[in-house]
């Protein structure tokens, strides 16, 4: 098979494209003409994502070989594999980072992670940028700053590497997706809408086509990057944070929508019991503080950054949320 780099046409390999992330890299790299190879342990993983001229691959992002093999003559690999749930994050979510590095390393790809704002603590809130201090109060925290220092000791190596950061995702269903498991009942019609913070404190949201559209143009550039790059995605950031709940009460045509408080102390009584309340009793300081990522960085690089208008990118995320 001839490669992309003799072809001249670019080619990406997504690890994780059936979640969130990677299904809106796929979608992004097509359209901007990209040839998308994904690999995958789902032998049904095409009609997750119909239309779109994948090369699928079965193999897992666990098996360093699986990985290997999916990667050669590739010119990019986005990782956007993730344990789903919050659950596992050292025991899976370091290896598998560990297996696309390698890859990377093999095929003299550009590898690509999308980051979050997990590293940081109190010394960098609120407004954070690509270099502030790492110093993050939790285990999820801990185990992020870890998988970015694997990649720039990769990038020491002469591997090439990228982390773009960004907030809550949200633009398609995930299992760790606030607005896609908590605020909203995928596949019903909307009732109520739920928030799990304090009206008065921003919040950073990540869009999740506009994040590919980013990733996808950063790909495009990464020739005349340094070998270890990292980027801020701004997003949309609402300075109070029930906007996004009063965005969806305006999009569904229901002004008068309920908006219910996220029964914190309930979930705290609860939480002994079952092992996803207390992953997310762990990030709940992300609705407790103002953090928001400064994307000037980003600017420079792109010359601006993909953006779609609040209500038009929630009215998406609802209709592929089966809500509306």
């Amino acid at each position: 098979m001839e490669s992309s780099k003799q072809s001249g046409i670019k080619q990406m390999l997504i690890v994780g494209a059936t979640g969130g992330v990677g299904k809106a890299v796929a979608q992004a790299a097509t359209q901007r003409g990209w040839k998308v190879r994904a690999l995958t342990r789902r032998a049904d993983a095409s009609a997750i994502l119909p239309g779109i001229d994948i090369d699928w691959r079965l193999g897992d992002s666990m098996h360093a070989e699986d990985v290997l093999q999916a990667a050669q003559g590739v010119d990019c690999i986005v990782h956007a594999a993730n344990p789903p749930m919050y659950k596992n994050w050292r025991e899976l979510a370091m290896p598998m980072l560990a297996n696309s590095i390698a890859a990377a390393k093999a095929s003299g790809a550009r590898l690509i992670l999308p980051g979050n704002i997990y590293n940081f603590g109190p010394d960098a809130w609120p407004l954070v940028s690509e270099s502030s201090p790492q110093h993050p109060t939790t285990r999820k925290g801990k185990v992020r700053v870890e998988m970015e220092q694997m990649m720039q000791t990769a990038a020491q190596q002469g591997a090439r590497m990228m982390v773009v950061r960004a907030g809550d995702f949200f633009g398609g269903y995930g299992p760790s997706s606030w607005f896609g498991t908590l605020m909203v009942k995928p596949g019903k019609p909307l009732a109520s809408v739920t928030f799990p913070g304090e009206k008065k404190i921003g919040h950073a949201w990540a869009y999740l086509p506009d994040l590919a559209e980013t990733i996808v143009r950063l790909a495009e550039r990464e020739k005349d990057m340094a070998a270890f790059e990292v980027f801020h995605f701004g997003g949309h950031w609402t300075a109070n944070a029930v906007e996004m709940a009063e965005a969806i009460r305006r999009v569904s045509g229901n002004p008068k929508l309920p908006i219910r408080s996220l029964p914190w102390p309930l979930i705290y009584l609860v939480s002994p019991f079952v092992g996803f309340l207390r992953e997310l009793l762990e990030m709940r300081y992300l609705w407790k503080e103002p953090i928001r990522l400064d994307n000037r960085k980003l600017i420079a690089a792109l010359g601006q950054e993909p953006h779609t208008p609040l209500d038009e990118a929630v009215k998406c995320s609802l209709q592929e949320l089966a809500c509306i």
